[in-house]
């Protein structure tokens, strides 16, 4: 069985082939490598790690060591057809500058994260009143790298105060090793958030 990665296969389905693509938070760089791989796109990323870089260097892929708190400012204004924020939001301390500078810098942007307001989550806070941990939050709250946990209304809510328009949602719980759509409900029922917002109109002089 192949290993999953969270949100893969739907970021697949939605690339199209030739696109330039930057991930950013891109990891060890596998992504990148299958959307290369499957769909010819002309791919770049940006990895805080150097461990992560140098894997990605290792794969062939053009990756740079960056801290994308800091802002995007390298790229130009709509550089990208896609930035992808793959399971990285949460853990940037800066949140709102990274999806604006996706939104300047692509045409298309997608965000996808763990939906803390997933019954599961809500269950385990109310009966142990910890902090709860399990496939979602796998870590200890003192060794979490999650900085700003958020639900599914949140993000959505986000958008429309600053009027970034949402051109898809397709919220998904993990089955079998597959992303399984759930449009019914999806704060309370999907584990993850996945949006995607059109970056097109946004420039440096409008955001």
């Amino acid at each position: 069985m192949k290993e999953y990665r969270v949100a893969y296969d739907l970021i697949l389905d939605e690339i199209p082939y030739g696109a330039r693509v930057l991930d950013l938070g891109c990891g060890d760089g596998q992504l990148l490598k299958l959307l290369q791989t499957t769909k010819k796109v002309k791919g770049f990323g940006v990895e805080i790690s150097p461990e992560g870089v140098s894997q990605c260097v290792e794969k062939g892929l053009y990756c740079y060591q960056g801290d994308i708190d800091e802002g995007l400012n390298d790229y130009k204004d709509n550089s990208f057809d896609y930035v992808i924020v793959n399971q990285t939001l949460q853990s940037t301390k800066k949140p709102e500058v990274v999806i604006r500078e996706s939104l300047r810098i692509s045409l298309n942007a997608i965000f996808s994260f763990p939906n803390f307001a997933h019954y599961s989550l809500r269950l385990y806070s109310s009966f142990y009143g910890r902090m709860p941990k399990n496939k979602l939050l796998p870590y200890e709250w003192y060794e979490t790298p999650n900085i700003h946990l958020l639900t599914i209304k949140d993000f959505r809510d986000f958008c429309n105060a600053f009027g970034y328009p949402i051109k898809k949602e397709m919220h998904f719980s993990t089955i079998r090793c597959h992303s399984v759509k759930l449009p019914a409900m999806p704060n309370l029922f999907a584990e993850y958030g996945f949006f995607i917002l059109d970056g097109g109109p946004f420039t440096s002089d409008t955001i």
